[in-house]
């Protein structure tokens, strides 16, 4: 194999593969960022040695071996300076035995644990969101600084700051290296769920850019949501954050036409959508909903989407029955972006009037002030309601506002349409 094709199947090992020699090494040196050197330095070895002697039978066994000796090595070398203090104790001493023991073990170890701890991790609320996110995407998801950059479109260095800052804040905190337990683990799992959505979300939607859409985020989002789901099967806000994702994940061919531009839910071709995720998503809410699981925020936002993926046209969406979703979201979680999403329903089901009612009265809510979405949602209302000159001031301020360069065209055609006093297209 020659260099360049080694190096290309060197880096696809080492994609697959990170993520279980980080939470392997994690559990052994209680130390993430001890963990991604130690995987690194195994890459390093890859590299050098792999070229002459090829790719061997077994890689990701044989990263993990190399990163294993070289923990052990600096266990020991650990090990030999804490007996030239004394006041250390021989508790540690034995502490650095049992832990080298137990890494020589960790090849052969099922790594399911292994990676839901370092989940955990990673999603600690003690992170702040961005850093959660930057965080796992680089230890889990297996994305270079580089491409976590570029799919939020920030410089290079502020995402290796926020990587820097949090195994800093994971060590000063001693945050333990567990999967929590009892009261602590719905709060934990929370928060695991919310970064894996937030990727997703920024993936689907992207909030700044040329992109209407990024799919490596979403396809990332995904995977780590699958393997959530298979490491706690008996979580159903877990299956139904999966669900959620699936089917919305169906809807991403269509989502864009052939320039790039926006196509909207209504006027998508549902023949592009993919079939095959629409039926993994109904059938993970089935089992969130066998779970006791039917009335969780990601179950109930899978609950909405399924009305979408169920029906066969847009004329045949239960859009009362999403509507009656939203109300029951609206108490569990209430926001003023679920009480916009909930107008919107209310819009389609009982009409425009119906729908800027409630509108009208988020229009004083400071955290919507720059939200482009509530004024795009309401000119949308009154270009329907034949009130053509409004609408086009509430498009016009929604394009000010929106960050990604696809949508604010979108927006713009569609003000465009009401100054000529028509609705805009559908």
């Amino acid at each position: 194999m020659s260099d360049p094709a080694t190096h290309r199947a060197i880096d696809a090992v080492f994609r697959i593969e990170s993520a279980r020699l980080i939470a392997g090494l994690a559990r052994i040196v209680r130390d993430v960022g001890l963990a991604e050197e130690l995987a690194q330095d195994a890459l390093v070895a890859a590299l050098e040695q792999w070229p002459r002697s090829g790719v061997p039978d077994h890689p990701g066994a044989w990263l993990m071996a190399t990163a294993k000796h070289r923990a052990i090595d600096l266990l020991r070398r650990r090990r030999l300076c804490e007996r030239k203090h004394e006041e250390l104790g021989r508790e540690i001493q034995a502490r650095q035995e049992v832990a080298v023991q137990n890494l020589e073990a960790a090849i052969d170890e099922d790594v399911g644990d292994d990676f839901l701890r370092l989940m955990f991790t990673a999603c600690h609320p003690v992170l702040s969101a961005e850093a959660r996110v930057a965080l796992t995407l680089r230890l889990l998801g297996g994305l270079t600084t580089e491409e976590i950059a570029r799919a939020f479109l920030v410089p290079e260095a502020t995402i290796v700051q926020r990587i820097v800052r949090a195994k800093r804040t994971l060590g000063e905190a001693r945050v333990p290296f567990e999967v929590p337990r009892g009261a602590e683990l719905a709060a934990r799992l929370a928060s695991v769920l919310e970064v894996i959505y937030l990727v997703f979300n920024e993936g689907y939607s992207a909030t700044a850019g040329d992109d209407w859409a990024r799919p490596e985020l979403c396809e990332n989002a995904l995977r780590l949501g699958r393997i959530l789901a298979e490491l706690a099967p008996e979580e159903p806000e877990v299956h139904g954050l999966v669900a959620l994702m699936e089917i919305q994940a169906s809807r991403l061919r269509a989502r864009v036409g052939p320039k790039g531009e926006p196509v909207l839910l209504l006027d998508q071709d549902r023949g592009r959508w993919d079939h095959l995720l629409v039926r993994r998503g109904l059938a993970a809410l089935e089992r969130a909903e066998a779970l006791g699981g039917a009335f969780g925020p990601y179950a109930l936002q899978a609950a909405i989407a399924a009305c979408h993926a169920r029906a066969a046209a847009p004329a045949e969406t239960d859009w009362a029955r999403i509507a009656a979703l939203y109300d029951a979201l609206a108490q569990l979680a209430p926001s003023p972006v679920v009480e916009l999403n909930r107008a919107v329903a209310i819009a389609m089901a009982f009409g425009p009037a119906a729908g800027l009612e409630i509108v009208d009265n988020l229009t004083a809510e400071p955290t919507l002030a720059g939200y482009h979405r509530l004024p795009a949602v309401r000119a949308d209302f009154l270009s329907k309601l034949g009130r053509f000159d409004e609408a086009r001031q509430e498009f016009e301020r929604a394009a000010s506002l929106t960050r990604n360069s696809r949508e604010r065209e979108l927006l713009l055609e569609h003000g465009a349409a009401c100054a000529l006093g028509s609705a805009p297209p559908r």
